[in-house]
């Protein structure tokens, strides 16, 4: 029996594992895509904004990327450098 549990826990370990590596990897690849629009939108990008980018989660970056669409400045998708 406690043989069985510890091959379940084994098993949901994994399982979560494989969900956060993969979650990881998308935001991951948000974030890459979403700093190459930036760089063909606005230039060079400062190294405030490409870690607020590399930093943010998968919500934020969606976000972000819709907002490109009607930015005018890097400042309007990532907001305002920090002080």
């Amino acid at each position: 029996m406690l043989e069985t549990r510890a091959e379940h826990w084994k098993d949901d370990w994994k399982r979560e594992g494989i969900q956060e590596g993969l979650q990881k990897g998308r935001q991951e690849g948000q974030a890459s895509t979403l700093l190459r629009l930036l760089q063909a939108r606005f230039g060079l990008l400062p190294a405030w904004a490409s870690e607020r980018v590399a930093t943010a989660d998968s919500t934020t970056l969606d976000q972000w990327t819709l907002s490109i669409l009607d930015a005018g400045k890097l400042e309007d998708v990532v907001g305002a450098e920090p002080i």
